[in-house]
């Protein structure tokens, strides 16, 4: 089983969400597989925190003397002001801050994993750590982001963007979003698509791509039906699959499964399946170099003209030009 050491930083006046949202995934996504194991640990220079909502965060270890090389580093966002709002923000927040920044500046090497959680991006910022990086913040926090990292490429609008070993998100819940694609890395989609249904969240892809991922289209519901079926259907893209064998594995009739499909998903059976057996397709050509005919036959689909029918259906390029833009790309 592959280990990774995930460290949440606390600061002061922690927002609870961007802790417990992040930390939540990761727990689930835990027992719904036995892949990978995200070692869960809460540091920073003190022991005991007053959270954003006044709820006081204890057991908080010490920020670590050395780090894994397998280490995620998460920093936590904190809000501006106390929860209590005739206290003041003290000397000893302050310096709580300085010791985190100082820590990251020290710790955090181009192979560490650094992951920022909402306004935890200042303190990557503060630190140098976002110099000449793509990245984002709570939308509130922008300006500030940009003055305090000037060589940044802050983004606006933005769930979460990746540059290399740096992931930056914007506020609060986008911390849930850019977890669940951590997870979804790190383990599989079907893994995060259940993570995501356990929390009754929307899962969105987010990052630089502003659509739904294809492994994530359709999945907005939470009509336990359909979601077996589409479990079934990500697990084996490659299978035969029919109307009536989906429909078993659903546990209803074929008639009332393509009504409920349409209903919750806003596509039919058949379309599903094409869709998620072209995100197959896509990750084949832009991963390796098969022929197209060895991709229709891993995909399902019965031979390479079907296979680029349904392909031209989604995209108006041919699959090798797909395959030649990758190339440039990378």
């Amino acid at each position: 089983m592959k280990i990774i050491d995930v460290f949440i930083l606390i600061p002061p006046r922690a927002l609870l969400l961007d802790i417990a949202g992040p930390a939540e995934v990761f727990r689930i996504a835990n027992n719904e597989q036995n892949e990978v194991l995200f070692n869960l640990h809460y540091a920073g220079p003190k022991n005991m925190v007053a959270s954003s909502v006044g709820l006081v965060i204890g057991n908080i270890e010490p920020l670590p003397e050395k780090l894994a090389q397998s280490s995620t580093i998460i920093i936590s966002g904190n809000t501006n002001k106390p929860f209590n709002k005739n206290a003041q923000n003290t000397k000893d927040d302050a310096a709580h801050e300085t010791s985190i920044i100082e820590w990251l500046k020290t710790n955090i090497k181009k192979d560490t994993q650094l992951v920022s959680i909402c306004s935890g991006a200042l303190l990557a910022a503060k630190a140098g750590l976002l110099d000449n990086v793509e990245c984002t913040t709570h939308y509130a926090e922008i300006e500030q982001l940009r003055q305090i990292a000037p060589t940044a490429k802050v983004y606006d609008n933005r769930l979460f963007v990746e540059d290399d070993k740096i992931l930056t998100s914007a506020g609060v819940t986008a911390g849930i979003d850019l977890s669940l694609y951590m997870v979804a890395k790190e383990t599989s989609h079907d893994v995060a698509i259940k993570v995501a249904r356990n929390m009754v969240v929307y899962m969105r892809r987010g990052g630089g791509d502003p659509q739904i991922s294809p492994w994530l289209d359709g999945r907005n519901h939470i009509h336990p039906a359909i979601h077996r079926a589409q479990d079934m259907i990500i697990k084996n893209p490659a299978n035969n699959w029919d109307i009536d064998t989906v429909a078993k594995i659903a546990m209803t009739s074929s008639r009332n499964l393509s009504r409920i499909f349409k209903e919750h998903t806003g596509m039919s059976v058949n379309e599903y399946i094409n869709n998620i057996r072209v995100a197959l397709a896509r990750e084949f050509i832009a991963s390796s170099q098969i022929d197209m005919e060895s991709v229709a036959q891993k995909c399902g689909f019965s031979s390479t003209r079907h296979f680029r029918r349904v392909w031209n259906s989604f995209y108006n390029f041919p699959p090798v030009k797909f395959r030649q833009n990758q190339a440039i790309i990378s």
